[in-house]
């Protein structure tokens, strides 16, 4: 079994900086990929930020210049670094792992976290 949990979020303030975590753990043999998306109420779930392969990092036109992927490849761990922080970016924020477990290779969503950004 493999889990998967972002912790951080809350409430920020316009133009201030939030920073999310998530932790793949379990049975996994490779995480080529993990990253983040978010969804807003009756809108759908959208990328905001992803890496893969160790070097392929993708950010979504809204955020770029103001969000970054940092990751801790050795302990599966992946951030979200906020800054510059927008109205628009209230969401509930997901992470994702593309899973290479024992025989078989998914895709894991955590829970969500809710951030809120104060104008």
């Amino acid at each position: 079994q493999v889990q998967v949990a972002e912790s951080g979020g809350g409430l920020g303030q316009f133009g201030g900086s939030l920073r999310l975590s998530c932790a793949a753990s379990g049975s996994i043999r490779i995480l080529p990929s993990m990253g983040w998306y978010r969804q807003e109420p009756g809108k759908q779930r959208e990328l905001v930020a992803t890496f893969r392969d160790d070097a392929v990092i993708t950010y979504a036109n809204s955020v770029k210049g103001r969000f970054t992927i940092p990751r801790d490849k050795a302990n599966n761990i992946v951030y979200l670094q906020m800054n510059i922080l927008k109205p628009d970016d209230t969401a509930v924020y997901y992470c994702v792992a593309d899973v290479y477990a024992l025989g078989y290779r998914r895709m894991y969503w955590g829970q969500g976290t809710q951030v809120t950004v104060s104008s």
